[in-house]
């Protein structure tokens, strides 16, 4: 299954959950291929950090083209249960061809006004590739940075609702997005899974697996329903 971490937006934590997604998967014994398709090369510089360190590796590409990324993930994703991407936080070709070829689209936003603001260019990226596509793109918006208290993080919330094309993953029903962690930006930039970051932040590896586990729950419906 194919995964894309991906918002107009930039600043939002895509490339810092795109990593944790990765690895945390990696980690877990399934065959991931990590594909960097952000000129900033955020994802693939921490993959890199993984292999100078001597820790476990994985598959790790960059392709910033779009036209290159979806004909080299359309030829090479068979050959892994999951492919990662990561594309950069703008309109970019990358991006449009990664909804072209994903079955989920993971949309980090923040509890900020320019964050949800955002969200209505994605939704109309999002219509355009559905348009061309035999069954939608599965859209996911995942707040990240939460707040711990005030409103923000309900009012961003509400404003998900807004748009149709996108919906919002809750990761239990006690919590919705993932909080502000040092740990987990920590750990992402430094090629790390958060559950191998020092110090340990229970709290943060918690929600990480969170993710996870609800997003290959999501995964193993889409299986489902394509057999």
């Amino acid at each position: 299954m194919i995964i894309t971490c991906g918002n107009t937006k930039g600043g939002v934590g895509k490339s810092t959950l795109a990593v944790q997604l990765a690895l945390g998967l990696h980690l877990a014994g399934d065959s991931v291929w990590f594909v960097d398709g952000d000129k900033q090369g955020n994802g693939i510089g921490a993959m890199t950090l993984r292999t100078d360190r001597q820790l476990p590796t994985l598959p790790s590409s960059s392709y910033v083209d779009g036209k290159t990324l979806r004909a080299q993930v359309m030829l090479q994703a068979k050959q892994f249960a999951h492919t990662v991407i990561d594309v950069g936080g703008r309109d970019t070709g990358a991006l449009r061809a990664a909804l072209l070829c994903s079955d989920i689209v993971l949309i980090p936003f923040q509890p900020r006004a320019f964050d949800t603001w955002a969200l209505a260019d994605v939704a109309a990226v999002i219509d355009e590739a559905n348009g061309t596509r035999a069954t939608p793109v599965l859209a996911l918006a995942v707040l990240n940075c939460a707040d711990p208290v005030g409103s923000d993080n309900a009012d961003a919330i509400e404003a998900t609702q807004e748009f149709p094309q996108m919906e919002l993953l809750q990761l239990t029903p006690e919590r919705a997005g993932i909080g502000r962690r040092k740990a987990i930006s920590h750990a992402s930039a430094t090629g790390l899974h958060v559950s191998e970051y020092k110090p340990r932040d229970e709290q943060a590896i918690n929600e990480i697996d969170t993710l996870i586990s609800v997003l290959k729950h999501r995964l193993d419906g889409i299986a489902y329903q394509s057999n």
